[in-house]
């Protein structure tokens, strides 16, 4: 089975809480356009030598932030900014680090996440991988002071190469997932829309065949799939 997890993060408590992937990365080492977007926001004041990427797999990180029934408005955020925060000051108190995610929406955690091997591009425009499908997420994302040893490369095929049933394009109730391209335009047209049968998810995903032993809970699916809802309804319906 493929391994997502890096030293010194194996089998620790934000694994077992469902921080389940991490990634080492040498500052220096990263391509300009990850790191200009970095260099821009963080504190000059500590030789950063690393960014260190955190995310979740599965559904075990959701059931940990039930299990502290918490009040906050943005429980999945503050959660994983706690366990990276208790878990540094407690393993490695000398260590300074600034949060770059949450926090900035300027960080490409895509291209990151592509470097680190956990991402793959899907008809349905959200990251996929072998070992979680699409049931995985960027969660923390740090610069910090460490020498921890550098992660190597996830290596892993697309599962969408050699998917035959491509359900996930024909789920689609907009006609926005096609084979060769994403329209983006007609799927937010389409979950604005009062009868809209992708309000609170995304039928093209949940039919996803891959990982499906991983996939989310409805509740924790209609939680993510309200808040974007509620964001892109910010912004106007394009004219025709």
């Amino acid at each position: 089975m493929i391994s997502y997890q890096a030293e010194p993060f194996i089998d620790s408590i934000l694994s077992q809480n469902g921080l389940n992937l991490q990634h080492v990365f040498e500052l220096k080492d990263l391509p300009e356009d990850i790191l200009k977007p970095i260099v821009s926001i963080v504190d000059e004041e500590y030789q950063y030598k690393q960014v260190i990427v955190f995310g979740h797999g599965g559904r075990k990180m959701w059931e940990s932030v039930l299990s502290l029934n918490s009040k906050s408005e943005d429980p999945i955020d503050d959660f994983s900014v706690q366990q990276v925060t208790e878990y540094f000051h407690t393993h490695f108190p000398g260590l300074h680090f600034q949060f770059l995610y949450p926090g900035s929406t300027d960080i490409p955690l895509q291209k990151i996440g592509q470097l680190a091997g956990w991402h793959h591009d899907s008809p349905f425009r959200i990251g996929i991988n072998e070992t979680y499908g699409s049931w995985f997420a960027y969660r923390v994302a740090v610069i910090a002071t460490s020498n921890f040893p550098v992660t190597s490369k996830v290596h892993s095929n697309s599962p969408c190469i050699s998917c035959e049933t491509k359900s996930c394009v024909s789920a689609c109730p907009s006609g926005a997932v096609k084979d060769s391209e994403y329209q983006l335009e007609l799927c937010l047209s389409y979950r604005k829309q009062e009868n809209s049968l992708c309000m609170d998810r995304c039928l093209s995903r949940m039919a996803c065949p891959v990982a499906k032993e991983h996939k989310y809970t409805l509740q924790q699916i209609q939680y993510h799939y309200s808040l974007s809802l509620r964001t892109i309804s910010l912004f106007p319906q394009p004219k025709d």
